[in-house]
Formats: C-alpha cells, structure tokens, sequence
C-alpha cells in the first residue's frame, strides 16, 4: 500500500467514525440552545494539555490525556450547576464567561511554558498528521460505548432537550450529557485542535437541522454530508498542500453556506418545534 492511499484511508476512518457521535451530540447542543459548552470543554481539554506539559508531562502521551480528562469533568460539573434562576441572564451568557475564562486561563499558562506559543497553537490547530491506527482503534471503541450509553438512556438524554424541566435529576443528567461531550473532545482536540473540534460537533448538525426536525434523518443527513465535506477538504489539502485542519473547517463552512442558500430556495416547511417530529 502505498503511503498517499494509507494517509487518506487513516484519515477517511477516523473522520467517518468521529461524525457519527459529534453530528448526533451536536443535534442536542443546537436544540437546546447551549452552541458555546462544546467551546468550553474543548478549550478545558487544551488547558488539561497545557498543564500537563507545565508539569513536564509529554504533550500527547497517556498522562496528558488525563489531565485534559480531569479538567473537562470539572467543566461538566460547571455547565450542569451553573444555571441562572435570574431570566433576565441566559444560560448561553454563562456559558460564553466560562470559555472565555478557559481560553485566557490557556494563554496565561501557555505563556509561561518554554515554547508556550507553538502549544498554543497546536490546541487551536490541532495536527492531524499524528493520527495512528491505534487512536483510531481507542476513538472506535471510545465512541462505539458512547453511543450504547447514550442509547440505552435515551429517553432521559432527548427528555433534556425536548421537555427541559420535567426529567428527574435533571442537574445529574446534565451532567452526564456534558461528560460524554467532554470525553470526546479529550479524544479529538490533541489532533484536531479546538476549532476543528468545535466545526466536527456544530456544522454537520446544524447543516442537518435546516431540512428535518427527526432525530435518526438528521444524524444520517449530517454524517453524509459532513463525511464529504471533509473528503473534499482532506482532498484540496493534499492536492494544493495546504494546512490539513483549517482545510477541513472551510470544507464544513462552506458545505454550510451553500446549504442555507438551498434551504433559503426550497419551500418546504420543517417544524420549528423538535416535539412535532418523530
């Protein structure tokens, strides 16, 4: 096998594999309104790397995977609490000081380390080039038991977002659901960095939630679609060498651009209310 056909087929299954969950998380993230936790937790995640190389830890290696674990549990426990009784304050605006805070936490620290500014942005960029078959094999067992988990409980994970308010331990399942956000992003930030990250889990989603409102059509809809944009994104960036991530988030821009001109066009009506769809 030759080594341009071994580079595409790696990254082609990785890709094919992390859209399935991230499409499907992303739905919730949208329809509950929340677009900037998945921000939060993917930059916990770098500040978990960031520290760990502080305390001499190898950037990648098993150690910092857990620091970065540890920081985005402590960020699922913060969006699960922090809940404003106050109307007059969104959650969304709480949300947004959280990453803020995380992302100049990441800076202040970057800055002290020893080539502080090439981590930095190694989280925001990520390198894809470091994808292995073995990441690919623990991300494929990583997300297969995610996704079990999330369907043996999917009547409380869906009651989150389609009758917020009325499900038992509402704070625990919250919670729950931002961990599950928070392992992935462990997984995917060291190699996509926070911005791919961040397109992975919110363009295919809301590219799929233009045309239908049901859960299984929609998760469909936004891994195909996603699955060719990043085809196409890996694509130009071998063919006119140019950064891998960065091509892959204006591949996933555009597929979403073009996808409101067609949505703006058709004149289908798709309900504005989740529970209207099946």
């Amino acid at each position: 096998m030759s080594e341009t056909l071994r580079f595409f087929l790696l990254q082609t299954t990785l890709l094919g594999i992390v859209l399935i969950l991230h499409t499907y998380l992303g739905l919730h993230i949208i329809r509950r309104t929340l677009v900037f936790s998945d921000l939060v937790l993917d930059q916990l995640a770098a500040f978990g790397m960031l520290a760990a190389v502080g305390l001499g830890i190898e950037y990648g290696g098993t150690e910092a995977y857990l620091a970065s674990l540890v920081a985005v549990i402590f960020g699922a426990a913060l969006l699960a609490l922090l809940k404003p009784s106050n109307p007059l304050i969104p959650r969304e605006a709480v949300i947004g000081i959280l990453y803020a805070l995380a992302l100049v936490a990441s800076l202040l620290l970057g800055d002290k380390l020893p080539g502080g500014g090439a981590y930095v942005t190694k989280t925001l960029a990520g390198s894809m080039l470091w994808v292995s078959w073995p990441l690919v094999g623990v991300t494929a067992v990583v997300y297969a038991a995610l996704l079990a988990f999330h369907f043996a409980f999917r009547a409380q994970f869906i009651g989150l977002t389609q009758n917020s308010g009325k499900i038992k331990n509402e704070r625990l399942w919250d919670f729950l659901f931002f961990t599950t956000q928070g392992i992935i992003t462990v997984l995917i930030v060291p190699v996509a960095g926070v911005l791919l990250a961040y397109a992975f889990l919110m363009i295919p989603a809301a590219t799929a939630a233009m045309f239908t409102n049901k859960w299984k059509g929609a998760v469909v809809l936004g891994w195909s679609l996603g699955f060719v944009s990043c085809l196409a994104g890996l694509g130009a960036s071998h063919r006119y060498d140019l950064p891998y991530g960065p091509s892959l988030v204006l591949a996933l821009g555009a597929l979403f651009i073009g996808s409101v001109f067609v949505r703006s066009v058709l004149p289908r009506r798709i309900p504005t209310n989740v529970n209207e769809a099946s």
